[in-house]
């Protein structure tokens, strides 16, 4: 019947309770009247749907998401792989990655959200067992969020810094640098093993003052600038998040695309310098035998899996503000590109000044290309100070990563946010005072990372919160969705919602190829660990077990929460297990026995009855 195309998840349980009732037939036409026996269980979820917010417009949503996957790791880390890793060859596995496990994921859990219309915990009522994986994410989000703000926080620092004739990270003449620290115009003279440039060790010594701190055990108070800056972020997050999607899908149409505004001026200017075209073809040049090394590979897959912000709970939360019929299939096709382009086109950007920096100072590009915080921190500013106006570019490149950063933060506090609101339900009536704990807790935790020694708190955060943890997230959430909910049930939900079922393509993706993907990362993430080191300074074990903690705390949601629910549920063993794996809209089917819509869905079910069975026939016997 066509009143079941835009009907809410609850009522597919009950489609046999429908009633239709020949009234006449005139004209060679019958006219039919139908009844839909709902139960209190569809009663409620449209109760709750048609309560629910929802982007005040399309484009909210869609700034929204690009504006949480294109973040400073598009900038800082994706140029500097495609250059070590062959240039234009590093293409191919990044983009084998991205058809095979990047769009799949990114596209199953738009749908996921959407369809659910709850957060990251509360769409597994799918299979209630499952649902500590969305605590999981929940948890990761958290702890990102404890040191992503710090980075927000170091480019105000920057750009407050900026607004002077002569930018400070120019010269040696400051009172944090050392004796170590010289000019590239002086370098013929200084030994390359103590060399310091002035932008790092305004950077080092005169941001972070890491010199007054001997390691992660002597961190001492927060640095006031520091703590200021991080206020202003946290402030600024908490009036873009309090009243939901309604301020911050207005926020993001400034934070989503002055991004693309600035890296666009840039690129102008970048490739109007000497050297700049050196850099680009460095970037770019072909370099098919790198491809012969897995290392390639891996660094690839990698990049894909943390580029899109699959496994963050994100993508959820903001999927479930989507109005029920939304074509999610085509946004995550738009998106997903959106951000692989950008990744692409910011590399011209960069290796352009890198460029032009390697000819100005006469070294080699390897000598100033690198990733992470060094490229935008250090790098990047030293490259814009050489310039005419170098206040104002650096105003605008500090602007711009200010812009980077906000949108990825508010994605990864909605995630938190909307994850815990759903799931306890008496949260929504106080949202703006939820929102308040959350932000200023994270300020709190956050101000570890401000401390003279805060870049090695900052370090071991970024090395064990998000690793192995996000990945084995992402790894259960494909495995709970493919082969216990079941593909075919999830490809009925997306009909449901867009009017057509997923291709074989993406069904083959969901079972076999992104489970089996995502298998393999997780082996080799444990498999080539390595304890975490920061320049010279090698961490001591006791902070390597306290980032593994850190690291297993939210991978233990797991199977605590499938043990803390196998616990509750009444019955039998075999009873328990099926009510948690069966969607919680079908329970009223295992309480009168029919247990076959399962049973033909997961076949573990027939293996456990069988397994008893053989048990017990063999004991008698």
């Amino acid at each position: 019947p066509t009143f079941m195309h835009n009907s809410y998840p609850c009522i597919r349980g009950n489609v046999g309770k429908v009633e239709l009732i020949l009234v006449k037939e005139q004209n060679g036409v019958q006219f039919t009247s139908s009844t839909l026996v709902a139960s209190a269980c569809n009663e409620t979820a449209a109760s709750v749907s048609d309560e629910r917010e929802t982007w005040g417009k399309k484009i909210d949503f869609l700034l929204s998401v690009i504006g949480f996957a294109v973040d400073l790791a598009n900038v800082w880390r994706f140029p500097y792989l495609c250059y070590k890793n062959g240039g234009g060859a590093f293409l191919v596995p990044y983009l084998f990655f991205m058809v095979i496990a990047g769009m799949p994921l990114f596209y199953m859990e738009l749908a996921l959200g959407q369809y659910n219309r709850e957060g990251a915990a509360g769409v597994w009522k799918i299979c209630p067992i499952f649902k500590g994986v969305g605590f999981t994410v929940i948890l990761i989000s958290l702890y990102v969020g404890f040191y992503y703000n710090v980075i927000i926080s170091w480019a105000l620092f920057y750009l407050f810094s900026s607004f002077t004739d002569e930018l400070p990270w120019v010269h040696c003449n400051n009172t944090w640098n050392s004796p170590n620290c010289s000019d590239w115009a002086d370098n013929s003279s200084v030994n390359d093993i103590y060399k310091v440039t002035p932008a790092q060790e305004y950077f080092d010594r005169g941001v972070l003052h890491i010199q007054d701190s001997n390691g992660i055990d002597d961190l001492g108070r927060p640095r006031w600038q520091l703590t200021s800056c991080l206020a202003v972020v946290i402030v600024v997050l908490y009036f873009s998040l309090w009243k939901g999607v309604k301020t911050s899908g207005k926020v993001v149409w400034v934070t989503a695309t002055m991004p693309y505004v600035v890296l666009t001026v840039l690129l102008l200017r970048g490739v109007t310098l000497p050297g700049a075209i050196d850099g680009i073809k460095a970037y770019l040049s072909v370099d098919f035998l790198r491809l012969c090394d897995a290392k390639v590979w891996i660094e690839a897959a990698t990049q894909i899996c943390f580029s899109l912000g699959v496994g963050f709970g994100v993508l959820i939360a903001f999927s479930s503000y989507n109005k029920f019929s939304n074509n999610c299939y085509r946004d995550a096709i738009i998106t997903s590109s959106i951000n692989s382009l950008t990744s692409f086109f910011s590399g011209f950007v960069v290796f352009s000044f890198l460029g032009y920096l390697s000819q100005k100072h006469n070294v080699a590009l390897d000598k100033v290309a690198r990733d992470g915080a060094g490229l935008v921190f250090v790098i990047y500013p030293e490259a814009i100070a050489t310039l005419p106006g170098s206040s104002v570019w650096a105003v605008i490149f500090f602007i711009m990563l200010l812009t980077l950063g906000i949108d990825s933060a508010m994605g990864g506090m909605e995630s938190v946010i909307t994850g815990l609101i759903d799931e306890f339900k008496f949260l929504h009536k106080h949202r703006e005072l939820f929102t308040l704990f959350i932000v200023v807790s994270t300020f709190l935790i956050s101000l570890f990372c401000v401390t003279n020694g805060g870049m090695y708190v900052f370090t071991l955060l970024d090395y064990f919160a998000a690793g192995t943890s996000i990945l084995f997230g992402v790894l259960i959430e494909a495995i709970g969705i493919a082969w216990f909910y079941g593909v075919d049930r999830f490809s009925d939900d997306i009909e449901e919602m867009i009017g057509h079922r997923p291709s074989r393509y993406w069904r083959l993706c969901w079972k076999f190829v992104s489970p089996c993907f995502l298998l393999v990362m997780v082996i080799v993430s444990f498999a080539t660990f390595h304890p975490p080191t920061y320049g010279t300074y090698t961490f001591p074990p006791w902070a390597t077990t306290v980032g593994w903690c850190l690291a297993m705390s939210s991978m233990a949601m797991v199977p605590l929460y499938a043990i803390y629910k196998l616990c509750s549920l009444p019955g039998k063993f075999c009873d328990r297990l099926a009510y948690a794996i069966t969607p919680e809209t079908d329970h009223h089917l295992v309480d009168q026995g029919e247990v076959r819509q399962f049973t033909v869905s997961i076949e573990m079910i027939i293996v456990l009855y069988s397994a008893k069975y053989f048990y017990t026939t063999t004991s008698e016997r």
